[in-house]
């Protein structure tokens, strides 16, 4: 039981860790841009990060858990990840390089399991259910692409938009009434309306604050916000314009962070999950003699799992903590090295990560935040030239995130032998 809780300690400290690590994602832009000062910026986004408890699931939680079959592994395996996991962050944080704290751990967590079962003991792919997407380390690892590029594609449509919108014609402005008219049609589409526990007597008030619901609910604020000022842009000087786009900073920035705290936050939970799991199986207890606050189950078949109120609340809890403490070379990276970043792309950026991650968690995928707003900061870039772009920066931080997995893996492989010389 002293291990699994050092590992509980351990997994939230990665939480806090991970927040000031990725502050960044959320804040480069409005602090580069200076719609905020910078102690303002991370109390904005940390406030956000731990509202994401009322929004989002645990479907990622439940994805990275089963990062590798918890009936052949010990709890040295999982603490040899996310000690891997804590020291490649503090080493990229302290090098200013903005690495992606979600797969520093799946590569951890991976590579310790390997080191102590072979590579069988790792789930690397799993066909979805009913249609659903496939699962598994492999398709963690090919968002490593896809999160950058979906953000890059999205935010260089996104500037594009808001640039046809300034122009006084018909075309544009028809154009985002469609938009706007497919965003309700979708969203209604998403919504569920038979809700199984309702929080409310009335069903109308049920279904708004369903947690599904809320996340469908917030994507069509955000669209429904940028056409709105998108029908409105032709008619405003550029003083106005200016003055409009920095307040859409504040949205755009809150929907990122609220993003960033749903998916990274249910990886912690995740682990958090799989060592209670593996310590049941290990020790020989069961579900129901382990204390109240530690009765964690991982959906199975029919059953949908469950997991005590405190590990969200603590690891949302911990993450904004740690947004708070900011993560000022990473800062400057993101707001400044990779592409010169005003109102406009900070919009533009922070709206399309925010919808990337939103829908990525939909589907249940633990993506990189790091990787989703760097990729949007530089679709922005694109829309003005090329060379707006530096691409060096760029290729720099790509080799990082390649490194990631296959770096936290050894490291957590190695620290699996050492430790499994002291813990038996």
């Amino acid at each position: 039981m002293t291990l699994l809780l050092v590992i509980i300690v351990l997994a939230l400290l990665f939480d806090y860790i991970n927040g000031f690590h990725d502050a960044a994602n959320a804040i480069a832009t409005i602090v580069a841009t200076k719609v905020l000062t910078p102690f303002q910026a991370v109390l904005w986004a940390a406030f956000f990060n731990f509202l994401a408890f009322w929004v989002f699931g645990f479907g990622v939680a439940d994805t990275v858990a089963k990062t590798a079959h918890t009936m052949d592994i010990n709890l040295v395996v999982i603490l040899a990840g996310i000690l891997a996991a804590i020291s490649w962050n503090l080493l990229t944080w302290w090098l200013g390089i903005p690495s992606s704290s979600s797969h520093t751990l799946i590569g951890g967590f991976a590579g310790a399991a390997i080191a102590h079962a072979g590579f069988s003991s790792v789930v690397w792919y799993t066909p979805g259910k009913d249609g659903g997407l496939p699962s598994g380390v492999l398709v963690i690892i090919s968002f490593i692409v896809l999160a950058p590029l979906l953000g890059m594609i999205v935010s260089y449509f996104i500037s594009l938009w808001l640039m046809y919108a300034s122009r006084k014609k018909i075309g544009p402005k028809l154009v985002t009434l469609l938009i706007m008219a497919l965003t309700i049609w979708f969203v209604y589409s998403k919504l569920e309306f038979e809700i199984a526990k309702p929080r409310f007597e009335s069903h109308f008030w049920s279904v708004m604050f369903e947690a599904h619901n809320i996340k469908w609910f917030l994507v069509a604020f955000v669209i429904l916000s940028v056409s709105l000022f998108c029908l409105l842009f032709s008619s405003l000087n550029h003083v106005q314009s200016t003055w409009w786009l920095r307040k859409m900073q504040l949205l755009s920035s809150a929907s990122f962070s609220l993003g960033h705290g749903g998916n990274d936050s249910q990886k912690v939970m995740g682990i958090i999950a799989a060592a209670v799991a593996v310590y049941i199986h290990t020790s020989g207890v069961t579900t129901e003699s382990m204390p109240h606050w530690l009765q964690v189950a991982l959906p199975d078949g029919d059953n949908e799992g469950h997991i005590p109120e405190w590990i969200p609340l603590a690891c949302y809890s911990a993450i904004a903590a740690g947004t708070l403490s900011g993560g000022w070379k990473i800062v400057k990276t993101m707001g400044s090295k990779i592409t010169k970043v005003s109102a406009f792309e900070g919009v533009a950026a922070e709206t399309a990560g925010a919808l990337t991650l939103y829908f990525t968690e939909h589907l249940k995928i633990p993506v990189s935040t790091t990787h989703t707003i760097t990729g949007s900061i530089i679709g922005t870039g694109l829309t003005k030239r090329v060379s707006a772009v530096r691409w060096g920066i760029t290729i720099n931080l790509i080799w990082a995130w390649v490194l990631t997995i296959p770096v936290s893996g050894v490291l957590a492989a190695l620290l699996y032998f050492i430790l499994s010389v002291f813990i038996k």
